[in-house]
């Protein structure tokens, strides 16, 4: 498959074009921001770590039944996905409060819920992504009540299989970030990536930060808990 020219460079990554239309090549990097894009730096090696953390991730949900736009890894930072048009709603899984979450609604970082909860922003880094309902959503026409309701389903469904796969890393899944997209035929597909950069991932046993938070706070140890996390998924696989 040939790399042609760029398409797109966002916070973390590179799409290419290939000599396939419905093919592209996403290439990782290891830019890191945070607050909508405030706080910029690097984090040595994450783009190998979440290249190779997302296709794994991917293909085991796949096999759990959430299709996705995975096709093939390339190479540490590259891999081929299916082109789709990308739906304007990232969708957050959140199953303890920390984050966003506790500041909004004064809830102590740590509370877990009795079950996870959804909630939809709109995909619009001028506005900040502002948070949004799914009667917004249609109002704005960016998705259907149809296509609500399957990345609904998507969504937990990519929760249950997660929180069980981390539970037996020794990691605790607390909340997660994920965007879907629509196929040339419109069928709707997980895309994105599933990383330390879009989940917040705490030891069962410490509660120690082994995610992107550790960038956002100045907490130091960003590569070494990048790479702690995915040694733990590379020994449960």
């Amino acid at each position: 498959m040939e790399k042609l020219e760029q398409l797109y460079e966002g916070k973390a990554k590179k799409v290419f074009m290939t000599d396939d239309p419905e093919l592209l090549i996403v290439s990782y990097k290891d830019d890191a921001t945070a607050f909508n894009g405030l706080k910029k730096g690097t984090i040595a090696g994450k783009g190998v770590i979440n290249n190779r953390m997302s296709n794994l991730l991917m293909q085991l949900l796949e096999r759990s039944g959430v299709p996705t736009h995975f096709v093939e890894e390339l190479n540490e930072r590259e891999t081929v996905v299916k082109r789709v048009s990308i739906v304007p709603l990232e969708v957050i899984i959140r199953n303890i409060a920390a984050g966003s979450f506790s500041k909004r609604y004064g809830v102590p970082e740590g509370v877990v819920f009795d079950e996870p909860t959804i909630e939809f922003s709109y995909k619009n880094d001028e506005l900040g992504d502002p948070l949004m309902n799914s009667y917004h959503a249609l109002a704005l026409k960016l998705a259907t009540r149809e296509e609500i309701e399957t990345i609904k389903a998507y969504a937990f469904k990519v929760d249950e299989v997660l929180k069980s796969f981390w539970a037996e890393c020794g990691v605790t899944l607390v909340d997660f970030k994920l965007e879907f997209g629509r196929l040339a035929d419109g069928t709707i597909v997980l895309a994105d990536e599933i990383s330390p950069d879009t989940c917040r991932l705490w030891d069962s046993e410490t509660g120690e930060k082994l995610d992107k938070d550790r960038f956002r706070r100045d907490m130091g140890g960003v590569e070494d808990a990048y790479a702690e996390v995915m040694g733990r998924l590379l020994k449960n696989l």
